[in-house]
Formats: C-alpha cells, sequence, structure tokens
C-alpha cells in the first residue's frame, strides 16, 4: 500500500514525493518485514471460549485500557486541537483503533469458524461485542482517515498510517497471544533493529518534505551546498583584526559588532 499510494498519488493528485521520501518509504517497508520476520507465531486458539480467556487476561485488559485512554485523549483534547496541523494525530487514532478491530477480525474469523461446523455461537455475547467492537473501530478508523487525507499530503499519509498500524498491530498480537515468552535473542534483536528502521524511514518521509530533491537535480544540490559562502561571525572578524599585522601599530583600530 505504501509505494502504491505514493506512486499513485504523485502522478493522480500531482503531489510531489522528493528523494527522500521515497527512501523513507522503502526504509518504512524493510522495517516492516524485518519486524514481521523476526515475530514469533501466533499462539493457537481455535474457540470463543480461549479467545474469551486471552481477552480477560490482566496484561491485555491494561494494554487495552491505556489505548482507550490514549484514544480519548487524542479525540478529544488533541485532534480539536492540532489534528490539522500536526499529521500524526488522526493517523495515530486510526493506529489506535486498529489493534480492536484487527483482535476483533482475529475472534469473528473464529466465530464464523465454529458457525459453519455446528456450534452455538450466535448464542454468544462475545460475537455480538466483536461485532459491535468491529463496526465501531472500522468507523472510527475511515472517519479520522478521510480527515487526515482532506489535509494532509497522500504520499506522507499512507506510509505513516502503515507504519503506525503496523507497529500498533504486532504489540497487540505479542500482548493477547503472549508470543514474547518464546522469542530467542536473534528475534528481539532483529525486531528492535526493523522497528528502528521504520522510525527512520518514518522521520526521512515527514523531516524533509518541503525539500526539492530528486536524482536529477542532486548533483546542482551538493554543488550550491559546496559553493555557500562562509558566514563569519563577529568574534572571528574581531580575532582577524586584532591579529593583523597589517596594521600600524601607531593607527587606532576599529571594530565592528
Amino acid at each position: 500500500s505504501v509505494p502504491c499510494s505514493a506512486i499513485l498519488s504523485s502522478y493522480l493528485l500531482a503531489e510531489r514525493l522528493n528523494l527522500l521520501g521515497k527512501l523513507g518509504c522503502m526504509l518504512s517497508l524493510v522495517g516492516s518485514t524485518v519486524m514481521v520476520i523476526h515475530a514469533p507465531e501466533d499462539e493457537e486458539v481455535t474457540t470463543l471460549d480461549e479467545m474469551l480467556s486471552k481477552l480477560k487476561e490482566p496484561g491485555f485488559l491494561a494494554y487495552a485500557a491505556i489505548l482507550l485512554a490514549l484514544c480519548f485523549l487524542l479525540i478529544f483534547y488533541l485532534a480539536p486541537r492540532y489534528g490539522r496541523s500536526n499529521i500524526l494525530i488522526y493517523l495515530t487514532i486510526c493506529s489506535v483503533i486498529g489493534a480492536f478491530s484487527v483482535s476483533s477480525v482475529k475472534g469473528l474469523g473464529i466465530a464464523i469458524k465454529g458457525f459453519f461446523a455446528g456450534q452455538p455461537v450466535l448464542q454468544n455475547p462475545l460475537t455480538w461485542i466483536l461485532v459491535i467492537t468491529l463496526v465501531a473501530s472500522i468507523t472510527t478508523q475511515i472517519n479520522y482517515l478521510n480527515k487526515s487525507l482532506d489535509i494532509f499530503n497522500t504520499s506522507l499519509v499512507f506510509p505513516i498510517y502503515y507504519v503506525l498500524f503496523t507497529t500498533i498491530v504486532i504489540t497487540t498480537s505479542i500482548i493477547l497471544f503472549k508470543e514474547w515468552v518464546a522469542m530467542t535473542v536473534v528475534d528481539i534483536i532483529g525486531t528492535v533493529c526493523g522497528f528502528l528502521t521504520i522510525i527512520l524511514g518514518v522521520f526521512l518521509l515527514h523531516a524533509f518534505k518541503d525539500m526539492d530533491v530528486s536524482l536529477g537535480n542532486l548533483p546542482q544540490v551538493l554543488q550550491n551546498e559546496q559553493q555557500a559562502p562562509v558566514t563569519r561571525d563577529d568574534k572571528n572578524i574581531l580575532i582577524e583584526v586584532d591579529n593583523s599585522s597589517i596594521a600600524p601599530e601607531d593607527k587606532p583600530k576599529v571594530f565592528m559588532i
């Protein structure tokens, strides 16, 4: 989704994505790939009762409470004040809500399998709780994603959203299914390196979005940087005048500050 949205927005919407932004997209994809490769496999959950026992564990309940508190803070306090000026506000809301939507989809997938297997899943309250959670979370995601697309550049929105959403989903899966217990040292190092690569990619994509840098004008940009005049401060000028051997000793010296 990241390269496709960047390419299509460049050609169809006339939005500019410079060389550093393209490198940021690639680094984000590489970091996400490294994280997925080193992430442990999901724990097998086949029934709604097993899913309910996972959802009721204290670790996941605390994590869900933190996500809800963060989401309410973003929606009711930060979004009205900084949503139209900071691209991360709306996209963070979408990503945090995505943790609940992905968990609901996994639970509903188990419910659908049980329904075709003849299990009474429709009488289970968890099924309807998951349906309500999925509808509410997807509606909220679409709402704030559209707001972000209306304000900010499409080639910036989708890569940042992709990175934040993937990170939140992987973290949720690790906490919900206790995947971190089976992780080796190599997997932990690989996951951390992948996450740092994602951060670097987002930084390149967001921090230098207004610079006019491309492969065509890269030599010219480097040449202009090398030929830029050196600006000396007043301290250096004073030192040069004070140490000058050309000025006669009997004439007064004039210092300009």
